[in-house]
């Protein structure tokens, strides 16, 4: 009989809670029926050799299940891939728990910091194998360390919460199963880092497979890359890896080793009707009756063009669980209406967004003029005051919620009304006077002329995908020519999205949906509070700077951003929870002061449909993209009955 102990850290800290063992293992494993038929023919070794020695248990949240089956879902365009971390491709050493009251080890056996947080022993599972077969050992751990987060040829920016003071942390090997994470300054929010969403590359770097196309390892490695396409071998090994981009990390990634439930044989990219995983054989979780994770055959995805379409298929029974692009406060009726006919019901997404679209303004633009207008404060708060929220909550939001900035929720102990509240009065005359006496002039048609005499034109472009951003900015667009704004919205697909918005300086404005409303999320998602990463789009250049001073397209902060981004460096390396909670209020004030960004309304709970079949689903949970909703629910344990 084998008993595993289960660790999670308490949220914010270092120390490690002990919890309840879990149910006893069945003595020996089962399989699905086909991974059967493959040991008997030896394409594959018996089920124990698969396994590591200590595979990790998973209890049903209802039942143990049943093998077979496909999970049908859809992929919206062609730039929603980061989708996937939701579904299939969330596996770091740390996972956050279902109710995102901290984390609990996952790839990891066993995770363990010191007093000061800054050295950090992780040990790895014992025979735990990719999805080929190989063995994932701390070999793809150091490969990583050397080929992606140190290598200024590859130029990975993120991977922030493995540096500290603007250098990476050293990696000491111990054994093939152990290995030492080494700070230089504290760094107590590690542990909560590493669970969240796509964060932790260590899982998903291959070095049997993606070596060949580095050229330290590779002598050939150039022309390996010439015969794929590629200029160099660098450009090569940045898409193999797709380290470089979250959507990126997908295409075309059939043949890349994986250790996730479910594995690609048909990827991203090499279909143009539809996406298909397949279990992997060698997946390294059991449930508690020693039955070999997943339960279903595969993940299916269909390439559907618009949000319209993906709203038929689910009202025809055609999609298993899904929340993203379908669940818009407008499609609610409709939805609820067909639930017989589609065979589905609601499950409940508790929010944890900062406000249903968020304004950003591109405060690097490399329009110096417009750069400059967007940086006024004052600029920025009349155009929200010109803003009717309670329009455009009543009209596309079907009045679920009032009026607010994208900021921490009421009755959060990070709350801060400032923050929340201001330049939320709609008031167009108001509005009208702040302009006046930034920009005053005005042409023939009464739109306002900037300091170079040019008709002031902001162009906001939105990711196609986003049907509530498509409502909201039919009545946006009026408010803001009603005080002489030239606004205009250009729609495009997620992918090149992603690239305008993202890396590049030139576009005026965008909208986004996500963020964080309070506690641990904001702390470690402070997007609209302090450009820390690449989700702070208001500040593309600015957060290269924190990441990275000497990123050639990074530019230092005005003083009081670098003020707020000290602040964040001091929460990093503060473990105590009070501690953290006393520094992120002075960066949410920093962040009410500065007023970044401004939105419509926090928003209220959501909701996503499930197939009446599905089972060992969480009906209530977190909907956040840190959280990947629903991945910490542990799919691998859905089924259908």
């Amino acid at each position: 009989m084998i008993k595993l102990k289960r660790r999670a850290f308490l949220a914010g800290t270092s120390a490690v809670l002990i919890l309840p063992a879990l149910p006893a293992l069945a003595t020996g494993y089962t399989e699905a029926s086909v991974l059967k038929e493959k040991v008997s023919s030896g394409a594959l070794p018996p089920v124990a050799d698969r396994l590591p020695v200590n595979p990790l248990v998973v209890k049903p949240v209802e039942t143990v299940g049943k093998y077979g089956g496909d999970w049908n879902m859809a992929l919206v365009g062609g730039g929603s891939l980061s989708m996937l971390f939701r579904y299939q491709a969330y596996e770091p050493l740390l996972r956050y728990t279902p109710d995102w009251s901290g984390v609990t080890l996952n790839v990891a056996e066993a995770f363990d910091g010191d007093a000061e947080s800054k050295v950090y022993t992780i040990r790895l599972r014992k025979g735990m194998k990719w999805s080929d077969g190989q063995p994932y050992t701390t070999a793809d751990v150091k490969f990583w360390y050397d080929t992606v987060l140190t290598d200024k040829r590859v130029a990975v920016t993120s991977q922030g919460h493995w540096k500290t003071a603007g250098k990476p942390a050293k990696l000491e090997v111990v054994d093939e199963q152990t290995f030492k994470v080494i700070f230089e300054r504290p760094n107590g929010m590690f542990p909560l880092q590493v669970a969240w969403a796509n964060n932790d590359h260590t899982t998903r770097c291959p070095k049997h497979y993606l070596e060949q196309f580095h050229i330290d390892y590779n002598p050939k490695a150039d022309e390996l890359a010439k015969q794929r396409g590629f200029e160099s071998w660098i450009a090569a090994f940045q898409a193999a890896s797709g380290f470089q981009d979250d959507n990126a990390f997908f295409l075309n990634s059939s043949k890349k080793p994986c250790l996730n439930a479910w594995m690609f044989t048909t990827a991203p990219g090499e279909n143009t009707e539809r996406v298909i995983a397949e279990r992997n054989p060698f997946y390294w979780k059991v449930d508690t009756a020693g039955n070999q994770l997943p339960y279903m055959d595969r993940i299916v995805y269909q390439m559907v063009a618009d949000p319209q379409v993906l709203l038929l298929k689910a009202m025809q029974g055609e999609i298993d669980l899904m929340d993203q692009y379908i669940a818009t406060p407008n499609n609610k009726s409709v939805l609820y209406d067909a639930r017989e006919q589609g065979g589905y019901d609601f499950y409940t997404l508790t929010s944890t967004e900062a406000n249903v679209m968020n304004f950003i303004f591109n405060l690097n633009h490399n329009d110096a003029t417009k750069r400059k207008l967007f940086r006024n404060k004052d600029f920025r708060a009349a155009l929200s005051t010109a803003l009717d929220r309670q329009t455009l909550i009543d009209a596309v939001l079907v009045g679920q919620g009032v009026p607010a900035q994208p900021s921490i929720k009421q009755g959060d102990p990070l709350y801060n009304e400032q923050l929340a509240t201001q330049f939320t009065a709609y008031d167009v005359d108001k509005a009208n006077a702040m302009l006046d006496q930034i920009i005053p002039k005005r042409d023939d048609q009464n739109f306002r002329l900037d300091d170079q005499g040019r008709r002031l034109t902001i162009i906001f472009e939105i990711d196609q995908a986003r049907a509530i951003f498509l409502d909201l900015f039919q009545l946006v667009i009026p408010m803001f020519q009603a005080v002489g704004i030239d606004a205009q919205m250009r729609t495009m697909d997620r992918s090149l999205w992603e690239t305008r918005v993202r890396q590049g300086r030139d576009f005026d404005a965008t909208a986004h949906q996500f963020g964080a409303n309070g506690g641990v999320a904001a702390m470690l998602d402070p997007r609209y509070y302090v450009p820390t990463d690449s989700n702070a789009m208001y500040a593309p250049a600015w957060q290269l700077w924190y990441l990275d001073r000497n990123n050639e397209n990074a530019e230092e902060p005005p003083e009081e951003t670098r003020k707020l981004l000290e602040l964040y460096d001091k929460l990093k390396a503060t473990a105590d929870p009070a501690g953290q909670q006393e520094v992120m209020k002075k960066i949410l004030q920093g962040a009410a002061d500065n007023f970044y960004v401004f939105g419509i309304s926090q928003p209220p709970d959501g909701y996503g449909i499930v197939k009446n079949n599905m089972k060992n689903i969480t009906r209530t949970m977190p909907n956040s993209f840190g959280w990947p909703t629903p991945a910490p629910t542990m799919p691998e344990q859905f089924y259908k009955a």
